[in-house]
């Protein structure tokens, strides 16, 4: 009998534009299944490609076999390439990369022509972990005494039911001699397992108990768990001062997800944050918990990937890549801090996790929750026009004040540090208080200026100056890490009197110790905190009391709550309105209305002294004053003018490329092509560029863009679409796309 074609949709991880059809051959008709890799010929390449689905009705001439089946279980579900799909139509991004993207790191290969492939499923990938186990066995009398040695470990092996072979190793040195002969004599059994690499391994947390909730919180309670109750799609924007006890409300309405047999899905912005959060749950919940971010090892985030997709973890917490988590019934997600850029992928598929969370949320018709006390513009303005359920938290927990706040011009002053800030930082550590001084730059000088010629020390491959970091005595490009010794000599004139301009948290926490010499003071910024556990190791000393000042950059200013924490000081506090960017009002004010929210926690009343150049700008203000509501009128009236988010949609073009003359004439080319699709289509798109970039030449690449500013997003993406099909790109340049672009630089 002739068994018919079996055809399948694959999905290849390239930047292509289109899926592609495969035969099945008979031998692989019960296991190409969707959800499933396979490893295909593509070329004279074999790769990974990812089974979509039947492909009934395609033409089947010429169509090559699928060389083997990959997994033996699936990897994403229908429901989830769905959401692939949507992302990779909304982002215009290849689907296979989509995939590629949502799945856990090294699960991918690719062999060259001519080599086989090999690969392990779900259940036994090349990371996978398996370990001996040792249980007691059938027989209680040996015909033979085992040595003391053995006997005391079989005691261990019954007393534990069963007990892993490195368990043994920890307690009885090296006994593979004793383990073998308790086999032969029936007392042990041994068997080998798989086993999961634990992120919380050294952690130990205390139990706690729900809290009793304000008058406001239990109204936004209320409103989520009517949601989960009916188990229908609604996007809330849960809006709170610093302090107000937002994570309390996440908790009690996870815990009434799981009441109902659902599950959720934390999203948090930084590393940073994810131990104080994790160990949060941990003492709510206990265990069923699972974390995603990029400061776990490969195989850490593989274990944690498959104990998500086994169902064994009901809740999981993680950076914006666990958006991607493979969580079933999902019935709330929480997006805290949901105004932070570090959302936003800023390579590849350069998603949005905080939008996606709404995508995800409606497909799965659960609550998504949107936390912050300082939310997006956009944010605010859907709230206001009723596309978000608005759930406010204006009062502190326990009618605790809001930190008085003091504002310092530092016009003509050359000090990193004011006498008002001196005098506050004495009194705090006298009173054996703790402070926050934060300065969003890091290293010690912010460059270095040639006194003979007065050029300052610049990247050879980036538009930047080096930063003088006095501990590595050298001056880096933060951008390239290009670095060369310091203070060292000018490259222009070789002039050796090189002089330090401006400040960072390096020379920030030298000016601290100096001030007061008996204080512990920390530094946490990204030299810091390069080494695995580093962040929690610095934030358990404040936590607990060893540390009396935390210098640092933005990774201090947000979700750690500090109770004996009474001041915080903030270093030119207006370093980020001088970003070519509409959007550097915004971000001011909320970085700075974050960390002023540090202060006063606990039960002392916090004060915060704030130094800047210009205090009358009305970010600075707005946020000295807590006057937010002011702060938002002004910014959607300029954004109204101006034509930006959210009165408008964005699309950025990023050209670059070794060559300026190359990227400059692609810029151009592609800026006529667009004008004249625009014409030709109709559609209310203003194109503007190409410019260079604010930063022009990045990593020795010469950079320009254009901006598209559509009225609607439909305008926007069938300008992109078109532009897709007719544009062709030089080999020696680089083209990108970003849809809703939050970094402009």
């Amino acid at each position: 009998m002739t068994v018919p074609l079996h055809i399948i949709e694959v999905a290849i991880p390239l930047y292509l534009d289109k899926t592609f059809h495969y035969r099945v051959p008979e031998r692989l008709l019960k296991e190409a299944l969707t959800g499933r890799r396979a490893l295909v010929p593509f070329g004279n390449r074999r790769l990974t490609g990812y089974i979509l689905g039947d492909a009934a009705g395609s033409e089947i001439s010429n169509l090559k076999e699928i060389i083997e089946v990959l997994d033996s279980e699936p990897l994403w579900t229908s429901l989830e390439l769905e959401f692939f799909r949507w992302i990779a139509s909304y982002y215009q991004h290849p689907l296979g990369e989509v995939v590629r993207t949502a799945l856990p790191a090294g699960i991918n290969i690719q062999t060259r022509k001519g080599t086989s492939g090999e690969q392990g499923d779900l259940t036994g990938g090349k990371k996978a972990r398996r370990e001996k186990f040792y249980c007691p066995g059938p027989v209680l009398e040996p015909s033979r005494q085992p040595s003391p040695k053995a006997l005391e470990i079989v005691a261990v092996i019954r007393d534990a039911g069963d007990i892993s072979a490195g368990e043994l190793r920890k307690r009885f040195g090296a006994c593979t001699p004793q383990l073998k002969r308790l086999i032969e004599l029936g007392l042990s059994t041994a068997e080998e397992r798989e086993v999961y690499r634990d992120p919380f391994k050294n952690s130990t947390v205390k139990r706690d108990e729900p809290r009793c909730l304000h008058s406001h919180q239990k109204e936004a309670l209320d409103a989520i768990s009517d949601s989960l109750d009916q188990q229908q799609f609604t996007p809330f924007l849960l809006y709170g001062v610093t302090g107000s006890g937002k994570t309390e409300v996440y908790l009690q309405a996870i815990a009434h997800a799981l009441e109902r047999g659902q599950n959720a899905l934390v999203l948090v912005p930084e590393i940073a944050l994810t131990p104080q959060l994790t160990g949060r749950f941990q003492a709510r919940f206990g265990g069923g918990i699972a974390i995603l971010h990029s400061g776990l090892s490969d195989g850490e985030r593989y274990d944690e990937w498959r104990r998500i997709r086994r169902g064994l973890a009901r809740i999981v917490i993680g950076a914006r890549s666990a958006i991607f988590a493979p969580l079933d019934k999902i019935g709330i997600i929480i997006v805290d801090e949901e105004h932070e850029a570090s959302f936003k992928q800023s390579d590849g598929l350069r998603y949005n996790a905080r939008d996606l969370a709404l995508v995800r949320g409606r497909m799965a018709r659960a609550a998504v929750v949107l936390g912050s006390a300082t939310p997006s513009v956009t944010t605010i303005h859907a709230a206001q026009q009723g596309r978000l359920t608005l759930l406010e938290l204006p009062e502190r927990v326990e009618g605790r004040p809001m930190p008085r706040v003091e504002l310092v011009a530092m016009k003509g002053s050359k000090e990193t540090l004011s006498a008002a800030l001196s005098v506050c930082l004495a009194e705090t550590y006298e009173q054996g208080r703790q402070a926050i001084v934060f300065l969003n730059r890091r290293g010690f000088a912010t460059f270095l200026v040639c006194a003979d010629c007065g050029k300052p020390l610049t990247c050879p491959n980036c538009s930047v100056t080096l930063t003088y970091h006095r501990q590595r005595g050298q001056s880096l490009c933060h951008y390239c890490d290009y670095a060369v010794p310091a203070p060292g000599t000018c490259p222009s004139c070789n002039g050796t009197t090189l002089s330090e301009l401006g400040a960072g948290t390096e020379k920030l926490e030298h000016d601290l110790k100096e001030l007061l010499p008996s204080a512990r003071v920390l530094r946490m910024d990204s030299d810091t905190t390069s080494g695995k556990g580093s962040h929690e190791r610095l934030l358990s000393r404040m936590n607990d009391g060893s540390a009396d000042i935390l210098v640092g950059t933005q990774m201090i200013a947000k979700g750690h709550d500090f109770p004996e924490v009474t001041l915080v000081g903030v270093v030119n506090a207006e370093a980020s309105l001088g970003m070519p960017d509409f959007r550097a009002a915004e971000r001011t004010f909320q970085l700075l209305s974050q960390v002023i929210g540090r202060a006063g926690r606990g039960e002392t009343p916090g004060r915060v002294v704030v130094q800047a150049l210009d205090t009358d700008h009305y970010a600075i203000k707005s946020a000295a004053e807590h006057d937010a509501a002011g702060f938002y009128r002004e910014e959607l009236e300029f954004r109204r003018e101006a034509g930006y988010p959210p009165f408008a949609f964005l699309a950025a073009f990023a050209i670059s490329g070794m060559s300026e003359q190359a990227v400059s004439e692609h810029a151009d080319t592609t800026s006529r092509l667009l004008a004249r699709l625009k014409a030709e289509l109709k559609v209310r798109v203003e194109v503007l560029g190409p410019a260079p970039s604010p930063i022009y030449r990045l990593r020795n690449r010469f950079r320009r863009q254009i901006l598209l500013k559509g009225a609607n997003r439909s305008d926007l993406h069938r300008l992109i679409t078109s532009w897709l099909q007719q544009a062709s790109v030089m080999s020696t340049v680089r083209i990108s796309v970003d849809i809703d672009p939050v970094d402009m630089m």
